[in-house]
């Protein structure tokens, strides 16, 4: 969970912040280890103290990080509240209530949330920080374990241009790209979309692999090939070899596209989109659970056909 090695961030300038992270999870860790290799003061939170206390001993180097008992001390005095933790109901319980990080934030002070979650928490939480003087920025991420590792992901946001603007210089200690998607609830949808892709292109690669071996072909030299063409994507380039491999102990959780789906499939119920293809990939992800492979990588899904 720390920070890669094999391929350093190079961190731009930055006037110093003091901010707090909340969830020091797969992503979490990583991510508030970039924040303070880039030089920010940063005070964490986590629901299992050994992690907070672990963390900190492991970035001792990196500005003296502290670490607190509940979101609501980690918050007190921060700039900015970064927070990834798992759903919707976490998210309300690191915020909300006489020990949530709403009741510990300075007036003006931004909570930047990374959890993949519900548009309408994003929104809620966009409400009940306006109501108390603060800012709320719902901004998911993309890439992964080795994104989050690298200090490579992709954060799509949603919220006011001014909050964005303050967040995204320090964001970017753990980020290759941070764009503002439009108003909250926005940067939840995008990620959904995101998600929608990703169960698409995992069920064709995986009957793809699936009739290649079928057919007798050497998989790595067929992937090398088509990876040149039109058939060429991250999950082709990240996992096809691994998929053929029969290997998937990667960082995203089948457990956790399900939920993803989940959130996707009951926003698609409230606008009306038609998602069949999801719908169906979302029921097979239900399978490898069957299987047992509720912790194995979404790639996994080739299990099902072999």
């Amino acid at each position: 969970m720390t920070v890669s090695t094999t391929n350093p961030k190079t961190y731009e300038p930055a006037v110093s912040r003091k901010v707090a992270f909340l969830g020091l999870g797969v992503m979490g860790y990583p991510m508030a280890g970039h924040l303070a290799l880039a030089g920010h003061q940063v005070m964490v939170y986590n629901r299992t103290a050994t992690k907070s206390i672990a963390w900190c001993a492991e970035y001792a180097g990196a500005g003296a990080p502290k670490h607190a008992p509940t979101p609501r001390e980690a918050a007190q005095g921060a700039d900015i509240v970064f927070c990834c933790v798992g759903n919707d109901d976490d998210l309300r319980g690191v915020t909300l209530g006489p020990d949530g990080a709403f009741a510990g934030m300075q007036p003006g002070a931004i909570f930047s949330d990374h959890t993949t979650a519900s548009a309408d928490v994003a929104r809620e939480l966009y409400a009940a920080a306006q109501a108390l003087g603060l800012q709320f920025v719902d901004a998911p991420v993309s890439g992964g374990q080795a994104g989050a590792q690298n200090g490579a992901l992709t954060v799509m946001c949603g919220g006011d241009a001014a909050a964005f603007d303050a967040v995204k210089p320090a964001g970017m200690a753990f980020a290759k790209a941070f764009t503002l998607m439009g108003a909250s609830g926005a940067g939840q949808l995008t990620k959904m979309v995101n998600q929608i892709c990703i169960a698409g292109l995992v069920q064709g690669l995986s009957e793809a692999i699936a009739f290649g071996q079928k057919a007798g072909l050497d998989m790595n030299q067929v992937l090398d090939v088509i990876g040149k063409g039109a058939a060429q994507s991250w999950q082709l380039d990240n996992r096809g070899k691994t998929m053929a491999a029969d290997k998937f102990d990667f960082g995203f959780a089948v457990d956790w596209m399900r939920k993803d789906l989940g959130l996707v499939l009951d926003e698609a119920k409230s606008n009306g989109a038609r998602l069949p293809v999801t719908a169906l990939v979302d029921q097979f992800y239900a399978d490898v659970q069957a299987m047992g492979g509720q912790r194995w990588d979404t790639s996994s899904l080739i299990k099902r056909l072999k």
